[in-house]
């Protein structure tokens, strides 16, 4: 399928949930790589064979890890460390 056919079927489905912003493959592609994979958890490793990038480097690149993503990961680390702290008291 080609990338014009694709943005025109995007168009169609964006135009019957009534988004008012302009969706491209290409932005669509990169909001699952950064919003429904990276920030949910999924590591990078999965979200390169699921993007078909033969090197890690290449989503790296094309998928940034979200700033929202970095501060729930250091809560979590936080929360672990207070735990083991604990632990040991």
């Amino acid at each position: 399928m080609s990338n014009q056919k694709l943005n025109s079927y995007l168009k169609e489905i964006v135009d019957l949930c009534r988004i008012k912003k302009n969706i491209t493959f290409h932005i669509a592609r990169h909001t699952f790589a950064t919003t429904v994979t990276l920030s949910n958890g999924v590591p990078i490793e999965t979200v390169s064979k699921l993007l078909g990038h033969s090197k890690i480097t290449t989503t790296q690149i094309y998928a940034k890890v979200i700033e929202r993503k970095v501060s729930e990961d250091m809560l979590k680390l936080d929360g672990r460390i207070l735990n083991k702290t604990n632990t040991y008291l």
